[in-house]
């Protein structure tokens, strides 16, 4: 009777070992469940910058006024006939610069 207790307590053991810790337990269960959702959260940040491409591209196709927009924020272009003005701020003790 010893014996079939001892033996039936190692399965036991043995079984609980494989459920919690082995490959497939629920230990590797919780880790995955954890990848997945840092994942998910990868894919929605990338899916959010894959649509602001999406638009930009379709804004760029139907309109010079993006081409536009871009050309003056990013490279400095201004039309013919505009004038462009800079503006520096005055430095800390309060005298001009003059270039």
């Amino acid at each position: 009777m010893r014996i079939l207790l001892a033996t039936l307590l190692a399965l036991v053991l043995v079984l609980q070992y494989r459920l919690w810790f082995a490959e497939g337990g629920i230990a590797e269960g919780v880790r995955l469940r954890e990848k997945i959702a840092v994942e998910e959260q990868r894919n929605a940040e990338l899916q959010a910058r894959n649509d602001a491409l999406t638009r930009q591209v379709l804004e760029l196709q139907n309109g010079h006024r993006a081409v536009e927009q871009h050309a003056r924020e990013e490279l400095g272009l201004i039309k013919e006939g505009e004038q462009y003005y800079q503006f520096v701020e005055g430095s800390e003790d309060g005298a001009e610069r003059r270039p």
